[in-house]
């Protein structure tokens, strides 16, 4: 089976023959071991490509991720400004809105307008012409409450929940209209099989799981259905502990969650399994980052063991991996899935 047959199966709640395996997003890692920056590839659909095609054969995970680290540009081409940092992804320099007045000013299709948007997605375009009878490919980008705390900022977005409710709903409209509307062109021309969404501010470190299921999973929802009515799968990741909110993740309608390195593997086997596709949660820091090849063949094998040979499960890490990790180690986290049998 080609990496791409064994992401849809798992997906799909089957056991494929292998242990299915992928980084999440590696964006950073891929462009800073390509030797270019974010910014120099920004504005150039080719290079995009091409380093997208050559780290695909480097890293030689299941899904390719286009636009990993550019998520910010979504928020940004509303009004906002957008700073390259010396190492790291593009940052938003700051929100741009505070009312429902400066909200209803905003016009969704701004991001049609943006260069780096158009580049990403040209680079989408070109890298499936390529490699995507092999690999999934898929575009990243935000999920709607971490995309509306962008352009409301994290903290008034926090606090807004409490005190405006009914402002952050009105948000979170926006914010999914504005993912629908970013996907829809590339979902209709069949380039897109798999959406991938993180929705990091919707952490369990950061919203309660009675916060979560009243501002994150009616708009999660809302998104997987549109993607779900255009036969496209959606790949969800949630950082932080979300132990507590396992049992909300099928109500999401995503093919696919995947946690964090915080949450209980053991737990999510136990409350997904059979109702939804679940992926994880290597430790990105302590062990790909500063453990050994040894500790990163273990700690995947303890992972694999917990969550068993039943399928409907992929091997990652919990989170997007920085962009020093020894390659030596993510090549012994894809080689100890792709030898596992099930």
């Amino acid at each position: 089976m080609r990496p791409k047959e064994i992401i849809l199966k798992a997906f799909e709640g089957g056991k494929p023959k292998r242990m299915p395996v992928t980084l999440f997003g590696a964006g950073m890692w891929s462009i800073n071991n390509w030797g270019s920056t974010f910014e120099g590839l920004a504005t150039d659909a080719e290079k995009m490509t091409q380093m997208l095609v050559d780290m695909s054969e480097k890293l030689q995970s299941d899904i390719v991720y286009a636009g990993s680290g550019y998520n910010n540009f979504h928020s940004a081409a509303l009004g906002g400004k957008v700073k390259y940092p010396e190492t790291g992804a593009p940052e938003l320099e700051e929100a741009f809105i505070r009312s429902e007045e400066d909200l209803a000013k905003l016009n969704i299709e701004d991001i049609d307008k943006d260069e780096t948007i158009s580049t990403v997605i040209e680079a989408l375009r070109r890298t499936k012409e390529t490699i995507g009878n092999k690999y999934v490919v898929t575009m990243t980008a935000w999920g709607p409450f971490t995309n509306g705390a962008r352009i409301f900022g994290e903290e008034h977005m926090m606090r807004a929940t409490f005190k405006r409710p009914a402002l952050v709903e009105k948000i979170l409209d926006f914010a999914t209209e504005l993912l629908i509307h970013l996907y829809e062109p590339i979902v209709n021309d069949g380039t897109l099989e798999v959406i991938s969404l993180a929705d990091p501010t919707a952490s369990g470190d950061m919203i309660s799981k009675k916060q979560f299921e009243r501002f994150a999973l009616p708009y999660l929802k809302r998104f997987t259905d549109w993607a779900t009515s255009k036969n496209v799968h959606t790949l969800l990741h949630v950082c932080g502990n979300t132990t507590d909110r396992l049992d909300l993740f099928p109500l999401t309608g995503a093919s696919c969650i995947s946690v964090d390195h915080k949450t209980d593997i053991a737990k999510a086997k136990e409350v997904l399994y059979g109702k939804m596709c679940f992926a994880g949660n290597v430790n990105p820091v302590d062990v790909m980052l500063q453990g050994s090849a040894e500790l990163v063949e273990n700690t995947c094998k303890q992972i694999i063991d917990i969550v068993g040979g039943d399928g409907a499960f992929v091997l990652m890490p919990g989170c997007d991996i920085p962009p020093h990790i020894p390659y030596e180690n993510i090549t012994k986290f894809i080689q100890t899935a792709k030898e596992w049998r099930l």
